[in-house]
């Protein structure tokens, strides 16, 4: 069995953020969250890096970030272009942003052979999440055998906005499904999520995908006419809309192609969902530094 990659998505516009985050230096000593992410997945295990990337950004990135990873990992990267599609689909010239998150790993399938782990730039998973994903996946991962690390969603609200998540139904420790909620925000003990289809209430230990995924690269001969089916759908604005993963996740266990372990963590996530969040991430950075957790990692 092939030693698991993880990967990275990183090709985000960062809209809600107004900026580049996934370099913004956060840490006491110019800490990227990317710096975290790679050294609690170096802990665990991993010795190989990919990347997703905007290609006029890999200069920076590996400036930023690669570059300082190298002694430890190896580092690759893919390129997630608006024209990397399946099916002979052509990209509308107005669109302006990837595909989304099911494209992301779509466009580093020709550098991924074997077990991978998934998990994206600007979010703080924690080193617990890390640790589990590498050891599942470095385990007897069957190509049809998937896993995800399932956050509490109280865990996951940024006190600035609304956030999305991917609700989860689990039985018996598999995933059984995953459903997209796009504007959810704390409310009380509780939390809610408004949109067109209404308001509905959320208990705050509700599992939530946070698009921590361990999947083997078997699953591209799923992923591409799963991909090239949705591109053909009519709903949606073409400009807008999304090829999410745990959309795709979903489709494939209601069709028993796969199964999806969820393996739970108490995890508390931090991320940069808007400028506000900063001073709050930066804070637990500094904490996380002062008691050992972490050391200088720039």
């Amino acid at each position: 069995m092939r030693t698991p990659t993880l990967l990275v998505m990183a090709a985000g516009l960062g809209s809600r953020y107004g900026g580049l985050k996934q370099i913004e230096p956060l840490g006491p000593d110019g800490e990227i969250i990317l710096d975290y992410t790679l050294y609690d997945a170096w802990l665990a295990g991993f010795r190989r890096v990919v990347f997703v990337i905007k290609e006029e950004l890999e200069g920076t990135f590996e400036e930023v970030i690669g570059a300082r990873w190298r002694d430890k990992m190896e580092v690759c990267y893919a390129y997630q272009q608006f024209d990397d599609l399946p099916g002979g689909y052509e990209t509308p010239t107005e669109r302006s942003k990837p595909w989304g998150t099911g494209q992301a790993v779509w466009a580093a399938r020709h550098l991924l052979d074997g077990p991978f782990g998934v998990v994206g730039s600007d979010d703080f998973f924690g080193r617990d999440t890390l640790r589990q994903l590498y050891n599942f996946l470095a385990g007897p991962c069957a190509p049809d055998r998937w896993c995800m690390v399932g956050f509490r969603l109280g865990n996951t609200l940024s006190e600035s906005g609304t956030v999305a998540r991917g609700i989860c139904e689990t039985k018996d420790g598999l995933l059984v499904s995953v459903t997209e909620h796009t504007k959810i925000a704390r409310a009380g003990d509780a939390a809610v999520n408004t949109d067109e289809n209404g308001t509905v209430t959320l208990a705050l230990d509700t599992p939530v995908s946070m698009n921590v995924w361990g999947f083997h690269s078997a699953l591209f001969a799923a992923m591409e006419p799963d991909f090239a089916a949705w591109l053909r759908e009519e709903s949606g604005d073409p400009l807008k809309r999304e090829y999410f993963l745990p959309a795709f996740v979903d489709r494939q266990l209601k069709a028993g192609a796969a199964t999806a372990a969820v393996l739970d963590t108490a995890s508390r996530w931090y991320g940069v969902t808007y400028r506000e969040d900063r001073e709050a991430v930066m804070t637990a950075f500094n904490a996380m530094h002062a008691d050992g957790t972490y050391p200088k990692l720039k």
